[in-house]
């Protein structure tokens, strides 16, 4: 069954409030820009180990694979995986085999079989998993869920663009099956919008553009909807130059919600609620630590079965080649 999983944890970690050994699969730029600080300002993590064959961290015991690092580190108590999404089922089923609790880089998998699988191998095994929608960690997203929860939501306008040579430079997986193309940041604002809306939605058309040196698309246009027909619309693009937007608008019968700066800044009608530095990583390290000394997961597939109802469903038109 996909969605949240809730099992005992084998692993006995003492003391309730004692620090978490984790280890890190694959030191790559967003093991390094996001999750490294994470863990080394938070209270519940300690790094012993990671496992990754081609880097190191200084002062941190370093392993060739996850197999070689729990063998030698066999005290882990959880494994952050960020590899490239392709190799994540893999990666996570062997440290669901050997008990550890499993925290999930987004997407959580490179299909929704591949993560069902590893829901039902958690539940098996009696280990948290935990799909790390980082998004949903931004400062305003709480409180606009809160808001529109009693709200008539007439129209929903999501702007997620960025550029690609900014945020994933030299990195050639993503135009390749499994590395979603432009779906790679809109899965974020995906997170977010099945988060805050009150209703379930579902796509009823799209139109992905597709580099012609390419297998992902580098924008898309995506129109939703919900029971009560409330248009939804998305627009993905990763040719955007200069400031980036990662904006959501939510029309309401109390006036407009506009969540930006990827969920950083909240404005209800021309009030500004709440603006914050973001610290999303943080609060998912600490939503973590709560599921490890639980003994519970969390494990959310709507986001990517968005991202793949689009692959199914939408039209495809070849652009112009990528070149970086």
């Amino acid at each position: 069954m996909l969605g949240i999983q809730n099992a005992p944890f084998l692993i006995t970690t003492g003391n309730p409030m004692s620090t978490i050994d984790i280890g890190l699969v694959g030191v790559g730029k967003i093991a390094c820009d996001q999750h490294l600080p994470a863990i080394d300002s938070s209270p519940d993590f300690r790094l012993v180990a990671t496992a990754d064959p081609h880097s190191r961290l200084d002062g941190v015991d370093g392993y060739d694979s996850l197999a070689a690092m729990l063998n030698g580190v066999p005290g882990l108590q959880a494994v952050a995986i960020c590899t490239p999404t392709h190799l994540r089922y893999s990666q996570a089923r062997i440290a669901l085999e050997h008990g550890k609790g499993v925290l999930l880089e987004k997407p959580p998998g490179a299909t929704l079989s591949e993560v069902e699988d590893l829901i039902s191998q958690a539940d098996r095994q009696g280990c948290p998993l935990f799909a790390a929608w980082h998004s949903r960690f931004a400062p305003g997203v709480a409180a606009a869920r809160e808001w529109l929860a009693e709200k008539a939501i007439h129209r929903v306008e999501i702007e997620w663009k960025e550029d690609v040579r900014v945020w994933h430079p030299g990195q050639a997986w993503i135009w390749e099956p499994g590395g979603m193309g432009v779906f790679d940041p809109g899965i974020n604002a995906l997170s977010i919008v099945t988060r805050i809306l009150p209703r379930a939605f579902f796509l009823r058309e799209a139109s992905l553009q597709v580099p012609s040196n390419c297998q992902t698309p580098i924008a898309a246009e995506l129109s939703f909807s919900d029971a009560q027909d409330t248009p939804i619309h998305a627009a993905f693009d990763f040719r955007q130059t200069g400031p980036q937007t990662w904006d959501i608008h939510v029309d309401t019968d109390d006036g407009r919600l506009s969540l930006t700066h990827g969920g950083s800044r909240l404005v209800i009608g021309r009030q500004v609620v709440l603006e914050a530095e973001e610290r999303e990583y943080a609060g998912l390290y600490a939503r973590f630590a709560e599921l490890v000394r639980a003994g519970t997961s969390d494990v959310d597939v709507a986001p990517l079965r968005h991202v793949a109802d689009a692959f199914l469903y939408g039209h495809r038109e070849i652009v112009d080649a990528f070149v970086e």
